[in-house]
């Protein structure tokens, strides 16, 4: 895992990418991972980030995340 990391900061500096960007994407994809395992829940989400469930919020929305969980189809009789 150590050596994908180095390896991507690498290429983030080779390429230009600026600081700012390249944190703020990490934590884009991050939390919608976490909401994904944890199924658009942000209490449980926000437990496991560590956060506080408003920080979360404030974080969803700054990054324009959808996080409710896409809605089951029900079985036609």
């Amino acid at each position: 895992m150590k050596e994908q990391l180095e390896a991507l900061v690498n290429d983030l500096v080779e390429h230009g990418v600026d600081f700012e960007d390249a944190v703020s994407e990490f934590q884009k994809k991050f939390i919608r991972k976490v909401l994904e395992k944890n199924s658009g829940n942000q209490s449980k989400a926000a437990k496991s980030l560590g956060m506080h469930r408003n920080t979360l919020s404030r974080k969803i929305e700054e990054f324009g995340l959808d996080h409710r969980p896409r809605a089951r189809r029900r079985a036609r009789r």
